[in-house]
């Protein structure tokens, strides 16, 4: 039935020898290939991180100047009655 034959054992030998080469290579390749896709994005990640970590900071400073704005405020009106104080002590 068969018009020509076809070795198996033959085109199994050749496809697995040329996968032990083309396996490593494709590996090496990819792994040059991909290095520095992925540390780009490595890269990215740790400068959003960074972001976000510089936007919680500026936030923290505000409210701690805001802090500092209400103290000073305090204390000037603990001044003006000191001296209020004072003033109607001595008439």
């Amino acid at each position: 039935m068969n018009t020509f034959p076809i070795d198996i054992t033959a085109i199994v030998g050749i496809v697995m020898g040329g996968l032990c080469v083309l396996i490593p290579v494709a590996g090496l390749t990819a792994r040059f290939a991909l290095k520095p896709i992925v540390e780009a994005l490595a890269r990215a990640r740790e400068l959003q991180g960074q972001g976000r970590e510089a936007a919680m900071l500026e936030k923290r400073v505000a409210l701690l100047e805001q802090q500092m704005h209400n103290v000073e405020g305090n204390l000037d009106r603990v001044l003006e009655e000191s001296d209020f104080r004072r003033q109607l002590a001595s008439s």
